[in-house]
């Protein structure tokens, strides 16, 4: 357990302090942070935003090699059906991306050229391949929301059919499976623990990492249920777990002793964000009431990231927003395995 007095008691975001980088995004859902300053944002042209430190931005679009787009309808996919979603740095630096569209895990390159890692498990479609991250012994940790086509008949209170894969040295694996909607998975710095958002349980379960990459001691931590979905999550360096609440856009954390702090709140107890959640648990949440909701800084918080020298900037990716609000925390972000 951490010592000394936690950074963030007594901490919230000041509205006016935010400041924004970036601009004409499209849903620039996951943010990667590196050391010189720049951000790689994916967008729903099919690519990243390559934001540099100065401001100005390069997208990056993918292109499929030519064994993979002369297969039947691929080409048309990527051009009409790629949506980037969870991206995570390969060790040679290539982009990692777990395709929300194709529901494929791919790489790409800086030049945007990608291939295909994994587009089965065990002679089966992945499903609904929603975030990707990478631990300090190159495995890719890979979630899928759900098995269901459509991801939308998933947002649902009563179904469990998401997973969390490993991919190692090629191979695609079940290990951990029956999350209600998968989403952003981190490990602990000692990488003992994974953490698990499941949105439609409105929660964070963690488990616990074996060497062979078996996961085990599958716990709730935090909250039993926020009342609110939660989308992304990150650690700062002193252990509290950072993440969003899409949506009502709220910024929380949650403390090593498992109590939630609100960081920032853009929602307020909004009429829509309630009528939202009261039919979600009658099993009734539909596009209109979620379209609804969202606030003013960039509508469906979606993620948080730690970057910046200190990495005491925190970036917000949204679902919705066109440019990418950060702010300044007491904590430093916890390194990931590229910093």
């Amino acid at each position: 357990m951490p010592k000394g007095i936690n950074p963030i008691d007594g901490f919230q975001v000041d509205p006016g302090a935010i400041k924004y980088i970036g601009q004409d995004l499209q849903r620039p859902e996951c943010i990667l942070a590196e050391r010189d300053g720049s951000l790689w944002s994916a967008d729903a042209r099919g690519g990243v935003m390559h934001i540099r430190p100065d401001g100005s931005q390069r997208l990056v679009s993918q292109q499929a090699e030519a064994t993979f787009a002369q297969a039947s309808n691929d080409e048309v996919r990527f051009v009409e059906g790629t949506l980037p979603n969870g991206l995570a740095f390969a060790a040679n630096g290539d982009i990692v991306i777990s395709n929300f569209g194709t529901d494929r895990l791919e790489i790409m390159t800086r030049d945007g050229t990608t291939r295909v890692l994994a587009d089965t498990i065990d002679g089966a479609a992945i499903g609904k391949v929603n975030f990707v991250l990478r631990d300090s012994r190159d495995r890719l940790w890979l979630t899928i929301s759900t098995r269901t086509k459509n991801w939308m008949q998933a947002m649902s209170p009563s179904m469990a059919d998401g997973y969390i894969a490993l991919y190692d040295q090629g191979r695609l694996r079940i290990v951990a499976d029956g999350f209600q909607f998968t989403n952003e998975i981190r490990l602990d710095a000692d990488e003992q623990w994974l953490y698990a958002v499941e949105t439609c349980a409105r929660r964070v379960s963690r488990l616990r990492v074996l060497d062979d990459g078996s996961l085990t001691e599958r716990e709730i931590f935090g909250p039993t249920d926020h009342g609110a979905f939660i989308d992304g999550i990150a650690f700062d360096a002193y252990g509290n777990l950072w993440g969003t609440h899409v949506m009502t856009d709220r910024i929380f954390a949650i403390t090593p002793q498992g109590d939630l702090r609100i960081i920032l709140d853009d929602d307020h107890n909004s009429p829509a964000g309630r009528a939202l959640m009261a039919a979600f648990e009658q099993d009734q949440a539909t596009p209109e009431l979620m379209l609804a909701c969202g606030g003013r800084i960039a509508p469906w918080f979606a993620s948080v990231t730690f970057g910046g020298p200190d990495l005491r900037n925190v970036y917000i990716g949204s679902l919705r927003g066109t440019r990418i609000p950060y702010f300044r925390a007491q904590a430093a972000g916890l390194p990931m395995v590229h910093w």
